[in-house]
């Protein structure tokens, strides 16, 4: 089952924002992007960073879950000097101790030139 919310941006290649496929949701990874014209929002790892984390909850919603839910992502982060502000946000949007299990990658560079982009795996 493909899962698409206007609550988070449109994709914008040959992709769909998620995959529902028995009781697991795969989520494509999340840009700082507005939903409403895919401008990268925020100038800095802070405010990039809620946005995606706003984007992915948007989609985790859509599908019927919740944050709790969330069981694996994968964070792509342009420059790991960014790390402790990236983490500050990132946990934010999950209840303490119960956080899904990660990677993190710096990456030489992503769409649009922005600070992060976030994937995730949710099933319950």
């Amino acid at each position: 089952m493909i899962i698409s919310t206007e609550n988070a941006p449109k994709a914008i290649g040959p992709y769909s924002q998620a995959r529902k496929v028995g009781s697991t949701l795969y989520i494509s990874g999340c840009c700082p992007f507005s939903p409403t014209d895919g401008s990268v929002v925020g100038e800095n790892i802070v405010e990039q960073a809620h946005q995606v984390m706003m984007n992915l909850e948007a989609i985790v919603v859509a599908a019927g879950y919740s944050m709790n839910d969330v069981v694996k992502t994968t964070c792509f982060i342009s420059d790991m000097g960014n790390f402790v502000s990236f983490n500050e946000t990132y946990k934010s949007y999950f209840n303490e101790g119960v956080y899904p299990a990660r990677s993190c990658v710096e990456v030489s560079r992503l769409p649009k030139d922005v600070l992060i982009e976030v994937e995730a795996v949710v099933a319950n």
